[in-house]
């Protein structure tokens, strides 16, 4: 198997990753994540293999919800740090979390009711290794299971720019000419290349999918009918994001309008960030 850059490998391995949807436009991902799980997940105890979750944040909050979760990550890291949040989900419990690559699951064949692969198709670069892990994942779903998959969109490194752009506190990537190179390609074929960070600090060599390619990629997996959703809308671009969240009404208005904008095929790329809801048949 092709590995994965080692960048963004060594980059959960730092544990910057923990509580990232904890805030800022996390909040968003966390919060229309978790609604497109409950509107599409079979009712609990169902059994849901989190592959590439991470540090569980999905997994621990859906165990709450009776589900029983297998954790899949491989980060030493966000395995160990999984097990911390145990303290803020008191009765509950994983039914396992180990270190393993998306690729190669050591479970049995369709033994899940629901896979989420929800960052392992933007961190492998190769497109046969991509089609590896859907296809791990069919392997493992029950006939039914449901299957929610993850990726970021070739707009979503130069958009998070644009909105960060400024001379003043020294944000100016938008200035360099290898950064604007690095986006000219994503934009074209999808490819971020940037092999340890060399060009751009915020995100190792990783793949960009339009909405169109990811259902393309998820058919040639093994899913045939997949539906593409716009995780963030365009309300992460809100100012004073993590403030407006505290207020009830202002956190809603927000999420109504990433729900009206969800699957609008014209602007789901503005999200930066989507969900694709399958099921094997």
């Amino acid at each position: 198997m092709k590995t994965i850059d080692k960048a963004v490998l060594a980059y959960y391995e730092s544990g910057r990753e923990f509580h990232r949807l904890r805030t800022g436009i996390g909040l968003i991902e966390f919060e229309r994540t978790k609604e497109l799980l409950l509107e599409n997940l079979p009712a609990p105890p169902a059994v849901i293999y989190d592959i590439g979750g991470a540090y569980g944040e999905y997994s621990w909050w859906l165990a709450s919800k009776g589900y029983e979760v297998h954790l899949f990550d491989l980060s030493e890291t966000n395995i160990r740090l999984s097990r911390e949040l145990a303290e803020e989900y008191p009765g509950c419990s994983l039914a396992e979390s180990r270190v393993c690559d998306a690729r190669r699951i050591p479970k049995a064949d369709s033994s899940a009711d629901a896979v989420l692969l929800m960052g392992p198709l933007y961190h492998i670069t190769d497109y046969g290794e991509r089609i590896k892990a859907i296809r791990e994942s069919v392997r493992l779903l029950k006939k039914g299971g449901v299957f929610f998959a993850a990726a970021l969109t070739p707009f979503s490194v130069l958009l998070d720019n644009i909105t960060r752009y400024s001379p003043e506190h020294g944000e100016v990537w938008l200035e360099d000419p290898g950064f604007l190179a690095m986006v000219d390609r994503e934009l074209r074929d999808g490819c971020h290349v940037n092999p340890g960070k060399e060009i751009y600090k915020g995100l190792g060599s990783s793949h960009l999918h339009t909405a169109k390619a990811l259902k393309a990629e998820l058919e040639a997996g093994g899913f045939s009918d997949s539906v593409v959703h716009g995780v963030m809308g365009g309300a992460w671009l809100v100012r004073d994001l993590d403030e407006l969240w505290k207020n009830d009404a202002s956190r809603e208005a927000l999420m109504t309008t990433v729900r009206m904008m969800d699957t609008h095929e014209e602007i789901i790329g503005l999200s930066g960030h989507l969900l694709a809801v399958s099921e094997r048949e």
